[in-house]
């Protein structure tokens, strides 16, 4: 019997899991927030006693620097892990342990290969770093992280779902601004990012529901599931794997290869994916009791490589926020471009790692039950879309928010389920008018939060990384 209510919760339901990360997130990260705030102390004592004795501003900043960077890498680690990993755990396909240690090597691996682009787009394509001589620049930097760190951890304590991407770009922006004036900002950058800050959603949103439309037409609606299952499961999980190989394929630099030439190891790993998947569905099928075929089971493997997908590009996207105002610190003497050491970005990736690692257990158990309970199905779309979006975005050095793109895929899933049963006719239940706004209301709420937090952001850590660096400056003299 088709429960009628079910449509009105779906998407409420899915939105729901935003909801219960952001609540777990404070009690899960609360170690974080202390240390954090205590870093913050220390280099506000750090810059104190450089005012009253005139030591040299750079070494401060170096050191001043790799503490906040160091600290902000921690906190990205830990709030986005779940992100990741969640959807896989829920699904049964990997314990919380050792899935913890496979994000956190494909974090890594993403910082490393990946990360150069978004490093470079904010480290000079922001603001001009040149116009500022030696110790300038250096400050302009620590006083951008000081910031974003700052608002971080208060926006955390206060429940609020802060982008680390938003925040780094409007301290960097706003610190540039304070230092040199709106003639060393590059705007059509700034623009590029806002831009894509708003679009990645809505791709993700498109991408998602494309995805949950191919599964539920050609699979979960199909006269024989099996039979669909067994058609269309193997090629669309080989092309994912497919694509990602070659894209990972272009970034070896012992290779060198270009996406035409990479495409061939791409198919030879797609193909060999699709070979063993047509086997694993055979098998289920043979194990499966009449016609219950359950898609958690079968999607289990491909919410396991969702998840390093989905790490391995919030690796590449995520690690510039550490590593490129690092970049600019240690490098006095700036000269276009900078270049970005491997090195750079494998700490800054494992920064973000050991955060997953050390305060990312308790969340990713929340998550992932809380995903289970939906459907595997919706969470293999959203992980798969997000990570496709957030990889594409961070190739371009474009700095968008993992969390966001997420959100705008969970809508995306929601409208092209309420659309598939609206085209099968099926009956609603007729709610009172009350319980109709509520449930209006809870989507509208996400909706006003997150962008409400989007908005607020920018300016936010603007003003506070501009009144830092305003303040270092005269205390180094400069």
């Amino acid at each position: 019997m088709t429960r009628p209510d079910r449509d009105f919760r779906t998407l409420d339901k899915d939105l729901g899991r935003i909801t219960v990360a952001e609540s777990a997130l404070f009690h899960a990260v609360r170690p974080i927030l202390r240390l954090g705030a205590g870093i913050l102390l220390a280099v506000s004592l750090i810059f104190l006693t450089l005012g009253v004795t005139g030591q040299q501003p750079g070494l401060v900043a170096i050191g001043g620097g790799f503490i906040v960077a160091g600290w902000l890498g921690l906190s990205i680690g830990a709030n986005d892990i779940a992100n990741s990993l969640g959807p896989a755990v829920g699904a049964g396909a990997i314990a919380v342990g050792p899935g913890l240690v496979l994000v956190g090597l494909a974090e890594i691996a993403g910082a490393t290969l990946a990360g150069q682009a978004v490093t470079h787009r904010l480290a000079e394509g922001i603001v001009d770093i040149a116009v500022l001589s030696g110790a300038g620049g250096q400050i302009v930097m620590l006083a951008a992280l000081i910031a974003a760190a700052g608002w971080i951890t208060v926006a955390t304590a206060a429940n609020l779902p802060v982008s680390t991407s938003h925040s780094i770009v409007g301290a960097i922006a706003g610190a540039g601004l304070a230092a040199a004036g709106a003639q060393a900002m590059s705007w059509g950058g700034i623009a590029a990012m806002a831009l894509a800050w708003m679009l990645t959603p809505l791709a993700a949103a498109a991408l998602a529901g494309a995805l949950l439309a191919l599964l539920r037409i050609k699979v979960a609606e199909a006269p024989d599931r099996g039979a669909a299952a067994r058609a269309w499961l193997p090629p669309m999980i080989g092309a994912m794997v497919g694509l990602f190989v070659a894209f990972i394929v272009t970034l070896l630099p012992v290779l060198s290869l270009r996406l035409p030439a990479a495409l061939l190891p791409g198919a030879v790993a797609g193909l060999a994916t699709a070979a063993l998947m047509r086997r694993r569905v055979g098998r289920i099928l043979a194990e499966a009791s009449g016609d219950r075929l359950g898609m958690k089971r079968l999607l289990r493997q491909p919410l396991l490589f969702a998840a390093v997908m989905m790490a391995f590009a919030h690796g590449a996207g995520d690690a510039g926020n550490v590593a490129g105002p690092l970049l600019v610190i240690l490098t006095p003497a700036h000269q276009a471009p900078l270049p970005v050491p491997l090195l750079l970005l494998a700490v800054a990736g494992t920064f973000m790692a050991l955060g997953g690692l050390l305060f990312g257990r308790q969340l990713v158990g929340v998550i992932g039950e809380g995903i289970t309970r939906l459907n595997p199905a919706r969470a293999f779309c959203i992980t798969l879309a997000t990570a496709m979006i957030v990889l594409i975005a961070s190739s371009r050095g474009l700095p968008v928010s993992s969390t966001h793109v997420a959100v705008g895929g969970v809508f995306g899933v929601g409208f092209v389920r309420e659309m598939l049963d609206r085209r099968a006719e099926r009956k609603r239940a007729d709610l009172p008018v009350e319980e109709r706004r509520r449930r209006q209301l809870i989507r509208r709420s996400h909706v006003v939060t997150i962008t409400a937090a989007w908005v607020v952001t920018v300016p936010v850590t603007a003003l506070l990384s501009g009144l830092c660096c305003l303040a270092m400056l005269r205390l180094a003299g400069i």
